[in-house]
């Protein structure tokens, strides 16, 4: 299994409707809205790294109001 956590910067104003849609998506566990440079945050669950890149782009990238991501998988060190 792999965990990430997605931030995410959306269009002015979008950020609680972001969340709320990303937070539909298979795969994601959890979507919370924030402040900070991020006005999302998103834990994400796959079985593979392939599985979570096309989760990235084919589902969360494609919700409405989102400008940018960035995923940062969690390692166990």
């Amino acid at each position: 299994m792999v965990n990430a956590y997605i931030l995410i910067q959306t269009e002015v104003g979008k950020a609680a409707s972001v969340a709320e849609a990303v937070g539909a998506v298979p795969g994601v566990a959890e979507a919370e809205d924030v402040t900070g440079p991020y006005d999302v945050i998103v834990r994400a669950e796959a079985n593979t790294m392939d599985e979570l890149g096309k989760l990235v782009v084919a589902r969360i990238q494609s919700v409405e109001g989102i400008t940018r991501t960035l995923t940062c998988p969690v390692v166990h060190l």
